[in-house]
């Protein structure tokens, strides 16, 4: 099994409300970007369904640099619903989806949380996920 140090939060940079399969976020890594899955561990829809993505075991491709060490969990959403600024969207259920995901895998590994823009100069997860969860 792979060491875990840290879970990384990003949103999928998609407009308030409109939800967004795991099946199209798959499809935009590996038809789009050419990646032989989709990048996340989880996936989180607007009803605040977790979806399983990559396998736990298997290393992400999230987070530039720290992939292979952590698990990266998505939101739907992220941005306002004009695509101007990112916006923290997250539905109550998505947000009581997150804080239940990370306690259960905190109980598995020794981890911290953090956002996307902890290690890269994007605003994504569109809040501090680091200080929100720690």
């Amino acid at each position: 099994m792979r060491k875990i140090n840290k879970i990384i939060i990003h949103c999928s940079a998609t407009p308030e409300g409109r939800d967004v399969s795991p099946e199209e976020i798959k499809r935009w890594h590996v038809e789009e970007r050419g990646w032989s899955d989709v990048g996340y561990h989880f996936i989180i829809t607007i009803d605040g369904v977790v979806h399983s993505g990559r396998p736990l075991e298997i290393q992400g491709a999230h987070t530039k640099g720290h992939n292979s060490e952590s698990i990266g969990v998505c939101y739907v959403g992220g941005m306002d619903k004009e695509m101007k600024y990112a916006k923290d969207t997250r539905t109550e259920e998505q947000k009581e989806s997150l804080v239940n995901l990370i306690c259960e895998l905190k109980d598995i590994y020794d981890c911290k949380v953090y956002g996307h823009n902890n290690f890269s100069n994007k605003e994504c997860p569109s809040f501090d996920a680091k200080n929100e969860y720690k």
